[in-house]
């Protein structure tokens, strides 16, 4: 039986659940887990200190219970986790879950997609922030070449996953690539999201210097391209949406710095760990892995997420300064997900 979301202190509902499944990636990617930090012998979270899927579910089960409707499944890379389409067909189980998103950076797709849509995932964002080869190498940390992407992409699109595109966009590094990532994608009928460079975590060097805004994107796209605005799909949607005049597909913008969307703001993050975080900028979060792990019950665990939520206060995007990007402890997206 559905439930009316829960409000916390600036009545928003809850209503998205990003469960982080892994903190590991294969990838390096220069915004995220720049290799500098994450090298070779960085040591990431051991299996035992990772929520099981037993665990994973019944958080899942309480969240749904207290108003959640969507899941988004991500990482570090979340296809790195063992058996993922398991834990997907249990997911999809729970009473009151409408929908359930993987966020991927492609490269594991192909091998993948098949089991995944058995399991019935029907969604799919793969993070890919260039086409040029060189730049797309340097950005992944790997030298991967984006070729290996879309093929991945295009296998899963074929299967009947609904694929979209997401691209951080940073000043000095890869805006040259908004123009050809927007000319393939509209002739491939696939949705591209330009997300504003962000200061999640603390190793990424950000500063408001290298973001390229909205504004600025928009204003690039339509010197070549007629766009409309679109109408949100629902309260809390992230993207601002457009279409290209002729239909041939859309695109989007997260504005987490220029615009922020605290004040719709309907998310909560369940890290690789075990830990509650009520924002993607948090510097602490709520182990729920303890109590989990140390017999509480359903009950007592529909309490402590209830008032977690119920206290929640906040509004980072709203408040960000260049000093508090520098100076703020911040929990980082390997751990929390995107």
């Amino acid at each position: 039986m559905k439930t009316e979301p829960m409000q916390d202190q600036l009545q928003r509902p809850i209503r998205d659940l990003r469960i982080s499944v892994t903190d590991r990636c294969n990838f390096r990617c220069t915004y995220c887990m720049p290799k500098e930090i994450f090298g070779d012998d960085y040591r990431f979270l051991p299996s035992e200190e990772l929520l099981t899927f037993e665990e994973i579910v019944l958080v899942a089960e309480v969240f749904a219970s207290l108003g959640v409707r969507k899941l988004r499944l991500t990482g570090g890379e979340p296809l790195l986790r063992s058996h993922l389409p398991s834990l997907i067909e249990r997911l999809w189980q729970i009473d009151g879950i409408e929908d359930i998103g993987l966020t991927t950076n492609g490269l594991l797709l192909g091998r993948y997609a098949d089991s995944l849509m058995n399991a019935g995932l029907r969604r799919v964002n793969v993070s890919l922030d260039a086409l040029d080869p060189k730049l797309f190498g340097y950005m992944n940390g790997r030298g991967i070449e984006p070729s290996r992407i879309l093929d991945n992409m295009e296998h899963a699109r074929r299967i009947g996953l609904q694929v979209k595109v997401n691209m951080v966009v940073e000043k000095g590094l890869n805006e040259q690539e908004i123009l050809p990532m927007a000319a393939y994608f509209k002739a491939r009928g696939i949705k591209l999201c330009f997300i504003e460079f962000m200061d999640v975590g603390n190793d990424n060097g950000w500063s408001m210097k290298k973001v390229v805004t909205k504004r600025e994107i928009y204003h690039l796209l339509a010197s070549r391209y007629e766009l409309e605005p679109l109408e949100s799909n629902y309260f809390g949607e992230v993207a601002q949406r457009y279409q290209y005049k002729d239909g041939s597909a859309e695109i989007g913008f997260i504005t987490s710095v220029s615009e922020s969307f605290c004040s719709t703001c309907t998310r909560a993050r369940l890290s690789s760990e075990g830990k509650i975080y009520t924002c993607l900028f948090a510097s602490e979060g709520f182990d729920l892995r303890q109590m989990l792990r140390s017999g509480a019950s359903r009950t007592q665990l529909t309490h402590a997420i209830r008032d977690v939520w119920l206290s929640r206060h906040d509004r980072y995007s709203d408040e960000r300064t260049e000093q508090t990007a520098q100076t703020r402890k911040k929990i980082n997206m390997s751990y929390i997900g995107g």
